[in-house]
């Protein structure tokens, strides 16, 4: 992967002014499509399947009266006198209302509903609650319609001295909220930057660079919303996510640029070494991301998919333009990102650390080490190391204080009692709920199939007054049949809001009676619906869909990590900080919005309940930032480790590298999700403070002070893999360890002139051949052992391989590509077999049949000949020939001694003199 992100960068640099023209013309050309397309959000969170959701579809068909949106008028006197003063105006404007187009129903607040004894006058007799029932619209945008209702209901409160509230749920939010403080959290992105890199140009490009990828999002979303419903939700949470990881992304590949800058690498060369390494771990860490936000489907729920999908686009280009866009802006930048202060010598500077000889083994190296570093970060991870399990006992203690307030955690989808104090759709609920109860905001209607009945007025009058008698119902607000005689609705309004936990036993326990009402009266398919029941049925959903995925994505993780680290402990550690971060995030969530803490300071303005899909965004959110930081500072310690072998070293020097750039990406994090907490929806505003608090316990205590202890505890544990599982995982260079080996090997050959194979203490280990070389034995740590086999081989050159047959089978084996299971380093034609085996496939032609010479073998640059066959005399002559003929031409060839002895007449009848006698291939 290295290898190729390192190509990649040299193809942007080189055509760096087509590349960024490409970015911003695709910019362009996306927003203009999207302003074509005319795409447009709305808030559809229903469930096809549940109860509550088929009830409100068969609703919509036989019973359109009561069922859709609505809106409430809320009328009082200004003088505070009877509203009944006023019933004759307000009657006159109701017979107005009725005939607007989209108006379906209109409740007179004076004259009880069919089935109800109790009028929509409050206790006190100053307020009087209009009902009207709306007819669906495409989009569910009902502006079209309450604009003439606004206005009716308007000329009618002026003209009688009235005050008029306008609410309901025909108020639904359909454009992208945003408030001034998202400018603030980029603002405070840059400071962080600027105080980072110690430059304002280096500062601006991730900015730059994320931006580019939010607008590209953000017109595709709305060119989708066109063709499929999107909800408010999905721009808002793209664009937060597409901020904060666009800028990290950004972040952790100019900071590996800059660093090389300083060391005094050519800027194409620093451009291209610092996507291979660095560029690596952000794209790991995009798709880590990603996945965590594609596995939103597992909970099975539309609207939730479509919000993971359009984040996921979001990062997914985040990704795509850190790995495209922005080589070949600091391309373009050149010389002026350089830092002032330069060392020389460019190439030794990218394969120092590879190269360089570890430190040594010295009992106190980790203690004289941390003086030495004097940094506030090395010092940090030496208390921690130091004293690991004082630190983890804390890091516990501490996380579970901040997860405890989670257990009061309510779920809900939002309603008007959570839009902003102020508004008019939040004045009129207050109102109502002040003056008619809480459960006038969300009454349930309960849905019979009354077909089979001969009385059905009377059956829905018993069924009526059964509902009425269940514990949490205050009264029946409407009992009627439809107008054919098949659908039976009970409109019933509880005691406490939609949101209450209450509400939903109240659901639970209407639905417990279901099958004893169905038998009593002969009726069918009894359900209970209503925007309160489609809450609590979404909710549930949710709620039960957070263990399949959290499932899916510990189990992710551990699998991921396991790839990346080798390790066993290393990704349990990982998953339990995860948990941690998780868990922190919810509880602090819960104390805000649940118990109140800090409330009104963070401008929330709703108390109670938080958005129903925010605990499994965060979960999927979480889980991909998480890894991120994972990959980012445990990859620097792994690879110390890798190179000294030193436990605590290793996690001290690795901590020191990559602290500072973890650090600076967690606070621009932390800066963008906190930036959307004040003044932002109801939709968005629980999810960006968990987001604020995931990422800042994720990053500071867990990462940078759980895991260090951790690792510390456990010692050279940590690293622990069976050798046969190792064998069998996947490997995935984040790091960047290929294009470093292969940078050493060019460095080497400039140095020792042009190979085309180099073998450097090779082992093959792939059954059932017999080993190639000796495993080496057991060695103190750092002690090269010098077991395997090493050669060198060059360009031009007829190669006969001896020792026993199955071990020339292995290296001609490797050589041609077929094998991967070794120790050592292979270079092939350049490249190393681990990291480039397809480069391989295609470079080196395998003769594995005496008539392959057929094959024009001067395409290749390698040729291995593998061919047992018995030959006659002419086919020696022509392979020989074709040998030769493609030795003359640079190609390098492999066979087996014995066959090159069988050849060895011919090719002195052709002159060819360029025959290594032998190369011992065992000891």
């Amino acid at each position: 992967m290295s290898s190729a992100l390192y190509r990649l960068a040299h193809v942007m640099t080189r055509h760096a002014r087509l590349a960024v023209t490409a970015c911003v013309f695709f910019l362009i050309a996306t927003g203009v499509m999207a302003f074509g397309l005319g795409g447009t959000l709305q808030n559809d969170f229903s469930i096809p399947g549940t109860e509550s959701q088929d009830g409100m579809v068969i609703l919509k068909e036989q019973f359109p009266e009561v069922s859709g949106a609505s809106a409430q008028l809320v009328v009082r006197a200004k003088d505070g006198t009877p509203i009944n003063t006023y019933r004759e105006a307000i009657e006159g404007t109701l017979s107005q209302l009725e005939k607007i187009d989209g108006v379906l129903a209109v409740t007179n607040p004076f004259k009880p509903a069919p089935g109800s004894t109790q009028t929509m006058v409050s206790h006190n007799g100053r307020f009087a609650l209009i009902q009207i029932q709306l007819r669906q619209t495409k989009g569910l945008d009902y502006s079209k319609i309450m604009k003439p209702v606004r206005a009716t209901a308007n000329a009618m409160a002026d003209a009688n001295n009235l005050d008029l509230d306008i609410g309901g749920t025909a108020f639904t939010q359909t454009e992208i909220e945003m408030s001034g403080f998202e400018g603030i959290g980029v603002i405070l992105a840059l400071l962080v930057l600027a105080v980072m890199f110690h430059s304002l140009i280096a500062a601006g490009i991730p900015i730059l660079s994320a931006l580019i990828g939010v607008g590209i999002t953000m017109a595709i979303i709305i060119s989708i919303a066109a063709f499929t419903p999107i909800s408010t939700t999905t721009p808002t949470l793209a664009i937060m996510l597409g901020l904060a990881v666009g800028i990290d992304y950004a972040l952790f590949i100019v900071h590996r640029h800059r660093e090389q800058l300083g060391n005094g690498v050519p800027v194409a060369d620093s451009i291209a070494f610092a996507l291979a390494t660095s560029g690596g771990a952000v794209l790991f860490a995009g798709l880590t991301v990603v996945i965590a936000l594609c596995g939103l489907l597992v909970a099975n729920i539309p609207f939730l998919t479509g919000i993971g999908l359009c984040a996921a686009i979001g990062v997914g280009l985040a990704v795509v333009v850190a790995l495209s866009g922005l080589p070949a802006l600091l391309m373009l930048l050149g010389e002026r990102l350089r830092p002032r202060k330069t060392q020389q010598n460019a190439h030794a500077s990218l394969v120092a650390d590879h190269d360089a000889a570890p430190p040594p083994q010295d009992d106190g190296y980790e203690q004289t080490l941390l003086p030495r570093l004097g940094s506030i970060n090395r010092w940090w991870v030496g208390i921690t190391t130091t004293y690991p399990i004082i630190t983890i006992f804390c890091v516990v203690v501490l996380v579970g204080f901040m997860a405890y307030p989670a257990k009061d955690l309510t779920l809900a989808l939002p309603d008007n009692g959570t839009a902003k104090r102020g508004s008019e759709q939040r004045i009129t609920y207050d109102l109502v709920a002040k003056e008619f109860g809480a459960g006038a905001n969300g009454p349930l209607i309960i849905m019979a199939n009354i077909i089979n009945t001969t009385d059905p007025i009377g059956v829905v009058k018993d069924l009526s007054a059964d509902v009425g008698a269940i514990q949490g119902i205050d009264r029946i607000q409407l009992a009627t049949p439809n107008r054919t005689g098949t659908i039976g609705a009970i409109v019933a309004v509880p005691y406490t809001a939609q949101d209450d936990p209450q509400t939903a036993e109240l659901v639970h326990r209407l639905r417990s009676h279901a099958h004893q009402w169905q038998t009593r009266y002969g009726i069918s398919d009894i359900r209970i619906t209503g925007f309160t029941a489609v809450t609590i049925d979404v909710s549930q959903r949710l709620a039960d869909a957070l263990l399949p995925f959290g499932i899916v994505v510990v189990g992710l993780s551990l699998v991921l990590l396991l790839i990346v680290f080798r390790s066993l402990l290393v990704p349990v550690k990982a998953t339990i900080g995860y948990i941690f971060s998780v868990s922190a995030a919810f509880g602090v969530t819960s104390l805000v919005f649940t118990w109140g803490w800090g409330n009104d300071a963070l401008d929330i303005g709703h108390i109670g309940s938080v958005i129903c899909f925010m605990p499994i965004v965060i979960m999927g959110v979480l889980f991909g930032l998480a890894m991120d930081y994972e990959v980012f500072l445990v990859s620097r310690m792994r690879e110390e480790y890798v190179r000294t072998r030193q436990a605590k070293g290793s996690i001290i020097r690795g901590f020191g590298s990559s602290a500072p750039v973890v650090t600076a990406a967690a606070l621009i994090m932390i800066s963008v999700f906190a930036s959307f907490i004040p003044g932002g929806s109801y939709y968005v505003q629980p999810m960006a403070l968990g987001l604020t608090v995931g990422v800042g316990v994720d990053a500071f205590l867990v990462r940078m002070t759980f895991v260090p202890a951790f690792m510390a505890l456990l010692k050279n544990k940590t690293w622990a893999i069976p050798s046969w599982l190792d064998k069998r995982l996947p490997s995935f260079d984040v790091e960047g360890e290929a294009i470093v080996r292969t940078l050493s090997y060019q460095q080497w050959e400039r140095t020792h002139g042009k190979t085309a194979i180099r073998l450097d203490n090779v082992v093959v280990h792939d059954p059932p051949m017999r080993k190639l070389g000796q495993k080496p034995p057991a060695t103190k740590p750092n002690c090269p052992s010098s077991h395997g086999l090493s050669a060198i081989i060059r360009p031009g050159v007829i190669v006969g391989v001896s020792g026993s047959l199955p071990a020339q089978a292995a290296l001609l084996a490797l050589i041609g590509g077929r094998v991967s299971d070794y120790s050592g380093d292979a270079f092939i034609d350049g490249h190393h077999s681990r990291d480039e085996l397809g480069h391989i496939h295609r470079h080196v032609m395998l003769i594995t049949q005496p008539l392959n010479h057929l094959i024009d073998y001067r395409r290749y640059p390698i040729a291995v000949y593998d061919c047992h066959e018995e030959m006659t005399g002419e086919q020696r002559r022509q392979v020989a020939y074709h040998l030769r003929s493609s030795v003359s031409n640079g190609v390098t060839v492999v066979m087996g001694l014995d066959k090159a002895h069988d050849l060895r007449l011919e090719f002195q009848e052709l002159h060819c003199e360029a025959i290594y006698p032998y190369v011992e291939v065992t000891p």
